[in-house]
């Protein structure tokens, strides 16, 4: 074994990618249900080699630069995922969710920050229990920012490398009742208060037109139709596709087939006895003036119309804030079929109410003219692409990093975001100009995950890494349980006062204040099993909102949690 700890140690790219493998694997894993995830398997995997390789005499260890840079990239990519969404809670009905949110997260910061006080816990104690009983990782980088920033003043006898493993060791100890914890929570707060969230969330469902979880994704019927009819009314022969359009406004001509060939369609086409007629429009104007042109006929030739299926990114002002009932009354709409709805990352249930929001991702099918001319309208349509603005990347980072180097005088120091807070900043602010400037920005989903994935799962990857080596001299019983304690009633209490506050104070849809609850927790979890246990979709109305704001505002207080139980 020895001889296996000496290979990693002299191949570090062999170790950081054995770590990151495995976590990836041993996260996947789940008992009833419940998993660790990559990111606090990471974390277990590293600090576990780290501890097996000291007893054989091998100290493993990774480049600060690089844990520094993937934590960096990680937060820039989070900022890029929740500034419209983050933007967008600042005003209108998204303030309610913010509250929710902030109230989690302040809660939250207050029990860890007393608790560490209280009980007298190594420095790195609160950024860990933070990170760990509100689930939140991003929290551990923040946490060891204030560490190597130089703003905390280290005890004596105490240094920069146990204060990091104490950060990894409070954030192991506490996160599996942190994501256990709040999926329980979550799942029978309303039967806690005598609520019946299932019938509420039937009830919101029926008043707004929200389908139901059990609800097919697509539907048989849609607000557009198109058919075929041949011309048999005498009436229409030798005048053009100009004539019938003017007299019949509400009906569009896709196709003419003559003879079994189509035709090039224009407005100046003469019409012929036996031509085959395609025409869309909406299915009563289509029901209302039969026998106009001829019988209809399944005509494959004039019916084979191009569909096409594309995400449509919001981003024009004149739509945002529409409800769907406003805007599938806007021309073209009434061809398309919306199948989903995305936004911040996450899919959301659609009513007729629904308001459209900067940066949501719209999901259509439908004729392809039609899909152009709405994408247009509404912003823009998203093709696949794996081209990154590389140049908008790199000015983000440089801002993010000006940013962080703003410092200002608290708690008998100089303080300021720091490089990572800067970054997530700079992020929110990027992906805000992206909103409204339609070609500026562009960062696919695709390339934002692995900015968000990898950055983090490699971040914490090297923290348990370069943790495990002084874990065994820190670790008691004593000092475990204690830790267990207060990230076990840092993780329990804010949901339970987010609750009472929604249901008692904001008067919220218990379905969509149990969305609320796991988003102020910025995991998606809990939203989930609700959604399953109420069988319905409605908890994800409330979800969005807090998560981006509690992303942001835990991310941060992982840096404050250690400055203020010192």
């Amino acid at each position: 074994m020895q001889t296996f700890f000496e290979f990693l140690n002299a191949n570090p790219f062999m170790l950081l990618f054995l770590t990151v493998g495995l976590a990836v694997w041993i996260g996947r894993q789940s008992v009833m249900g419940y998993g660790l995830g990559m990111v606090a398997a990471a974390i277990i995997v590293g600090c576990g080699l780290a501890v097996v390789g000291s007893i054989y005499g091998v100290k493993l260890e990774l480049n600060n630069f690089t844990k520094s840079m993937f934590y960096y990239l990680f937060m820039y990519g989070v900022g890029l995922r929740v500034g419209p969404s983050f933007m967008n809670s600042l005003g209108g009905d998204g303030i309610k969710f913010t509250v929710l949110a902030f109230v989690s997260c302040i809660v939250g910061l207050t029990i860890v920050v007393l608790g560490a006080i209280l009980l007298d816990l190594p420095l790195g104690t609160a950024g860990g229990m933070l990170a760990g009983s509100q689930t939140m990782s991003a929290a551990i980088g923040s946490a060891e920012q204030a560490v190597t920033s130089g703003v905390l003043a280290l005890p004596a006898g105490t240094t920069a490398e146990q204060a990091s493993a104490m950060i990894a060791l409070s954030y192991g100890i506490t996160y599996i009742w942190g994501t256990v914890g709040i999926i329980l929570i979550t799942k029978y707060l309303p039967k806690w208060w005598g609520v019946d969230a299932r019938a509420a969330a039937r009830a919101y469902e029926a008043e707004h037109g929200v389908a139901s979880g059990d609800a097919p994704m697509l539907s048989g019927w849609t607000t557009g139709g198109l058919r075929a009819y041949r011309l048999e009314n005498a009436a229409w022969k030798g005048r053009t596709v100009r004539d019938l359009l003017h007299e019949n406004p509400e009906y569009r001509v896709v196709n003419v087939v003559r003879g079994g060939a189509p035709q090039e369609l224009t407005g100046t086409l003469s019409l012929e006895l036996g031509d085959v007629i395609a025409l869309g429009g909406r299915r009563e104007t289509l029901s209302e003036k039969m026998g106009l042109i001829g019988p209809e006929v399944a005509d494959k030739v004039a019916l084979d119309i191009p569909l096409d299926t594309a995400e449509i990114l919001v981003t024009n002002g004149e739509i945002v804030k529409k409800t769907r009932s406003e805007w599938r009354e806007l021309p073209g709409v009434d061809q398309l079929q919306v199948t989903g709805l995305e936004r911040g990352g996450v899919r959301l249930p659609i009513g007729n109410d629904t308001k459209l929001q900067r940066m949501d991702v719209v999901t259509v099918v439908g004729l392809k003219e039609a899909v152009t001319k709405v994408g247009a309208l509404f912003g823009r349509v998203i093709r696949p692409s794996t081209a990154t603005d590389l140049l908008t990347l790199s000015l983000g980072m440089i801002l993010g990093l000006l940013i962080g180097a703003i410092q200002f005088p608290a708690f008998g120091a100089s303080i300021g975001l720091g490089n990572a807070g800067g970054l997530l900043v700079s992020g929110v602010i990027v992906s805000s100009l992206a909103s409204r400037l339609r070609f500026f920005g562009n960062t696919p989903s695709a390339a934002r995950n692995i900015l968000e994935d990898l950055g983090l799962v490699v971040f914490v990857a090297i923290v348990g890494i370069n943790a495990g080596n002084s874990l065994l001299s820190q670790l008691t019983g004593a000092l475990a349980l204690k830790i267990f304690l207060i990230g076990f009633i840092a993780c329990s209490v804010p949901p339970v006062i987010v609750w009472a506050i929604g249901f008692h104070i904001f008067k919220m849809n218990p379905a969509i204040l149990m969305g609320a609850v796991a988003g102020a927790r910025s995991h998606s979890g809990p939203c989930r099993e609700a959604a399953v246990e109420i069988q319905s979709n409605v908890p994800w109305i409330g979800f969005p909102v807090g998560y981006a704001v509690s992303g942001i505002l835990l991310t941060v207080f992982g840096y404050f949690a250690m400055i203020l139980s010192q």
